[in-house]
């Protein structure tokens, strides 16, 4: 079973036929699909599912905290299943692939007492941008 539905079997989501469907597709290291994407393949597994109901399972899920909604420069917000470990994006400029990365060190330490102005911060959120090897060639 997948990290994603064992955490919303913890919180007692009920899971119906749609909603575990859109989740098993979530399911995987550096997945990071569209809304659009995320209901094509669900429908291949489950073909009677609307894409209204993934749109919803995916607000849903963003609500929970159990996906991240990322968006980057413009384009289609995508979905990231990897909500609970601490990670960053490196994001392809060209094709728009984005990988998980964890970079060593203390973003938050990194950033000097007078760059903050005084803020309370409580969370990093850093995107590495650049060209992936198939672009890159």
């Amino acid at each position: 079973m997948s990290d994603l539905l064992e955490r919303l079997r913890g919180r007692g989501w009920r899971l119906t036929a749609q909603r575990r469907v859109v989740a098993e597709v979530l399911d995987g290291d550096h997945v990071h699909y569209t809304a659009d994407e995320v209901h094509a393949l669900a429908a291949e597994r489950l073909p009677e599912i609307s894409r209204a109901t993934v749109y919803n399972t995916l607000g849903e899920l963003v609500t929970l905290g159990e996906v991240i909604e990322v968006s980057t420069d413009g384009r289609a917000k995508r979905y990231d299943p990897n909500a609970h470990h601490a990670h960053q994006h490196l994001v392809c400029a060209r094709c728009g692939t984005i990988r998980d990365v964890h970079p060593s060190g203390d973003l938050l330490a990194d950033l000097p007492t007078q760059e903050r102005y005084g803020f309370a911060i409580s969370a990093v959120e850093v995107t590495y941008r650049g060209l992936c090897p198939d672009c890159a060639a």
